[in-house]
C-alpha cells in the first residue's frame, strides 16, 4: 500500500525562521522543506502510512516547534506528474512516467 503525502505549508514567526528550519529537517517523516516566498514561510512535504500518523506528525511534531504560528495542509489524493508516479509502458512499449 502506498504511503499517505501531504503538503504542510507553515506560518513561522520570524525571529524563529532558523531553528523552526533546523527543527524540521530533524524529523524523519519530511520529505522536502522549502523556504518560500508568498502567503506561507515553509512548504514542506510529509509522508505518513495513513492519517493517524499524518495527524500525529502535525499534531505533536510539527506544532509543538517553537515558533511555528500555524500550518495549512493539503493531503495528496492521486499523483499525475512527478517522481513519485508509477512508470507504465507508453505506446511504443516504452517506460514512461505517468
Amino acid at each position: 500500500m502506498s504511503r499517505l503525502l501531504a503538503y504542510v505549508d507553515i506560518f513561522v514567526e520570524s525571529p524563529s525562521m532558523d531553528n523552526v528550519v533546523e527543527s524540521l529537517t530533524r524529523l524523519e517523516n519530511l520529505e522536502e522543506i522549502h523556504e518560500v516566498t508568498g502567503e506561507f514561510d515553509i512548504v514542506t512535504l510529509v509522508s505518513a502510512q495513513d492519517i493517524e500518523e499524518f495527524r500525529d506528525i502535525l499534531k505533536n511534531k510539527i506544532m509543538k516547534i517553537k515558533g511555528v504560528k500555524s500550518t495549512v495542509s493539503s493531503v495528496v489524493l492521486k499523483s499525475h506528474k512527478g517522481p513519485r508516479c508509477q512508470e507504465k509502458a507508453g505506446p511504443e512499449g516504452e517506460a514512461r512516467r505517468q
